[in-house]
C-alpha cells in the first residue's frame, strides 16, 4: 500500500492519545478536509551554505530523490503516511559522507516561500562522521509541512539544531531518526515564527552505545499555539538521553511539551530523563507539559521525569532593577537567561553564539519582555 492509500484508509486520530490532545489535526491539515490529500502544494528552495554565507564543505551535499523513506516503526502513521504522499515531488537527500570532519556549522536553508509547501528531507549521515548542521526554516506561507527521516551512522557526533522562524502560518514537523551504534546526537529545536506548530520528533537507539540529547528553546507570544511532542525509544543495552525543554509563553499564546520515554525489554543499562520548564510571561499565557515513562526492563541506571512552571521570579526582576536596568530590559533578560540555558547545551561556541544573536532578534521582534 503507497502511502497515500494508507492514509486515506485511516480514520480520524483519537484526542484521547496525547500527541493530538491539544491540537486535532483538523487543526494543522493544510486545508482542514482530513478526508483528502490536497493537489498543488509546492516545494521551498533549499540552499547548503556554510554558517558564514560561504559554499559548504566537501563531504556533504544536497541530492534530489530519496532512495528509501525510512520511518520508525514507532511513528505515528496519520501524520508519516500523509507527508510522504504531499512530499511525492518534493524530496531531497542530505548525504554526509563516512569519516566526514568540519570545524565549521553547516547550514541548511529552507525558504517555504509565501504559498503552502512541503519537503520530506532523509538525512544519511555516515559513520564516524562529526558535524554541525542548522536547518533554519522560513517564509510566509499559510502551510509547511516537514518530514525528515533517516540515519545517524556508527560512531558519529552530530549536533543538529532545527530553527523555525516562518512570519505566521501554520508548521507541521515530524522526525523520524534513528541513531546508530556508539553515535553522540545533540537534537536542538529553536522555535518562535509560525502562529500554530505541531511537531512530533521521535527517535530511535536500535543498537548499543547510544547517546541523545534533545533541547528546546520555544519562545510565544500573541495568540501562538506551539505543539511539541517528544519520544525516545531505548531499545538497547547502554545507551543515554536527556531531554531538557524550555518555553517562555506570552501574550494569549500556549505551549504544550508532551515528552514520552520508552525502555524496552533488554535494554540493560539505560540512563534516561526529562525535564520540562515553561516561563509564563503574561496572566493569559498557558502552558502543558506532559512527561510519560515506560520502563520494561529492570536494570537499568535510572529514569526519570519532571515538569515545572511559573512567572518571572520578581526577587530576579528587582535585583536588575537596582543594578541598574530598566523594568524591560530587565524582563527582557531574564527570558534570554531562560532559554539560553537550553540554547546554551546544543554546540559549539560558533553555533551557540548565532542561536543567541537569533534570539535576540525574536525577543525584539516578538517584543517578548
Amino acid at each position: 500500500m503507497d502511502a497515500a492509500a494508507e492514509y486515506l484508509s485511516l480514520d480520524e486520530p483519537d484526542r484521547s492519545n496525547h500527541l493530538w490532545k491539544y491540537t486535532p489535526w483538523r487543526r494543522v491539515h493544510p486545508t482542514g478536509d482530513i478526508t483528502s490529500i490536497p493537489d498543488g502544494i509546492g516545494s521551498p528552495r533549499l540552499r547548503l551554505i556554510g554558517l558564514d554565507g560561504g559554499d559548504a564543505p566537501d563531504g556533504i551535499r544536497l541530492q534530489e530523490g530519496v532512495s528509501s523513506v525510512s520511518v520508525l516503526p514507532q511513528s505515528d502513521v496519520v501524520t508519516s503516511s500523509f507527508l510522504q504522499a504531499v512530499s511525492a515531488s518534493s524530496q531531497w537527500t542530505l548525504h554526509v559522507e563516512p569519516n566526514f570532519s568540519s570545524q565549521h556549522p553547516v547550514m541548511l536553508d529552507i525558504d517555504a516561500g509565501d504559498s503552502t509547501s512541503v519537503l520530506h528531507l532523509a538525512l544519511d549521515v555516515g559513520r564516524l562522521s562529526e558535524l554541525e548542521l542548522i536547518t533554519r526554516v522560513s517564509g510566509s506561507g499559510e502551510w509547511f509541512g516537514f518530514l525528515r527521516t533517516g540515519e545517524i551512522g556508527e560512531g558519529s557526533i552530530l549536533n543538529d539544531v532545527v530553527v523555525c522562524v516562518q512570519d505566521g502560518g501554520t508548521l507541521l514537523r515530524v522526525d523520524s531518526i534513528a541513531i546508530g551504534r556508539d553515535a553522540q546526537v545533540r537534537a536542538g529545536t529553536v522555535c518562535s515564527g509560525s502562529e500554530r506548530t505541531k511537531a512530533d520528533l521521535r527517535y530511535r537507539m536500535g543498537e548499543p552505545g547510544g547517546n541523545l540529547r534533545i533541547l528546546g528553546s520555544v519562545l510565544s507570544s500573541d495568540s501562538m499555539h506551539l505543539d511539541h511532542h517528544l519520544e525516545i525509544h531505548h531499545d538497547a543495552p547502554e545507551t543515554f538521553s536527556r531531554l531538557a525543554w524550555n518555553s517562555a509563553c506570552g501574550g494569549k499564546s500556549r505551549t504544550v511539551g508532551t515528552g514520552m520515554l520508552r525502555v524496552a525489554d533488554g535494554s540493560r543499562g539505560t540512563d534516561a530523563a526529562q525535564l520540562f520548564h515553561n516561563l509564563l510571561l503574561s496572566k493569559d499565557a498557558e502552558a502543558d507539559s506532559i512527561p510519560e515513562l515506560e520502563v520494561l526492563e529492570h536494570e537499568v541506571v535510572g529514569c526519570g521525569h519532571g515538569t515545572a512552571n511559573g512567572p518571572i521570579d520578581e526577587d530576579q526582576l528587582f535585583y536588575l532593577e537596582t543594578r541598574g536596568f530598566d523594568p524591560s530590559d530587565a524582563r527582557g533578560s531574564l527570558i534570554a537567561a531562560f532559554l539560553n540555558s537550553t540554547l546554551s547545551e546544543m554546540g559549539s561556541e560558533a553555533l551557540h553564539g548565532w542561536l543567541v544573536r537569533l534570539l535576540a532578534s525574536e525577543l525584539e521582534s516578538l517584543g517578548a519582555p
